[in-house]
């Protein structure tokens, strides 16, 4: 007769050998479907580093590592509609590689300033305070795109091509006013019209 506070003797023995012997069975139907070198490989350790490699198949694709902005310069648009596609205007989150190690990275947002067919042109935005000082960051205040109202500084001399379909979600729309002091420095700095 089962314990009110517990399973019947001999269940967790039963249990056990239940899912050890799932457990063997899934490895071997993952063999036969040549699944097993392809996890191994994505969860391989870098030794030299003693973190995790990115996986060898990705979930969905990444913003590129980041391109002088001049090289991108366009005409500047505003036209945000929250429409499920991302438009000049809008702040979405995307995966985005670290530049010191691009097989690394992670979930950040950026500010759409333009598109290439399905390819969006966006600029990196960080909440981190030390970008204060620096030429290349200019304060955009906060808003709904950071969830403790940090104020987020935006980057200028870079920007990301991020395909459309590696966008996380949409976060939010930029204010035109605080749209308009980036697209007059991406004019007079970047060369953008």
């Amino acid at each position: 007769m089962p314990d009110e506070n517990g399973p019947p003797p001999g269940y967790a023995p039963m249990m056990a050998g239940t899912w050890s012997s799932l457990g063997r069975h899934l490895g071997t139907v993952a063999r036969g479907q040549g699944l097993v070198g392809r996890m191994q490989r994505a969860t391989t350790r870098d030794r030299s580093r003693g973190r995790r490699r990115a996986p060898a198949i990705a979930v969905r694709p990444a913003a590129s590592s980041p391109v002088p902005t001049r090289e991108r310069a366009r005409q500047v648009v505003y036209c945000p509609h929250l429409d499920g596609r991302a438009d000049p205007g809008e702040i979405v989150w995307t995966w985005v590689p670290f530049e010191e190690d691009p097989s690394e990275g992670k979930d950040r947002p950026v500010l759409v300033v333009g598109r290439d067919d399905t390819t969006l042109l966006g600029l990196l935005l960080s909440p981190t305070p030390t970008h204060t000082p620096a030429h290349r960051w200019i304060d955009i205040g906060s808003g709904p795109w950071d969830y403790e109202s940090r104020t987020t500084w935006v980057r200028l001399d870079h920007i990301l091509d991020v395909p459309e379909e590696g966008i996380r979600r949409e976060g939010a729309i930029l204010p035109l006013k605080t749209y308009d002091l980036v697209a007059h420095l991406l004019c007079r700095e970047y060369h953008w019209r």
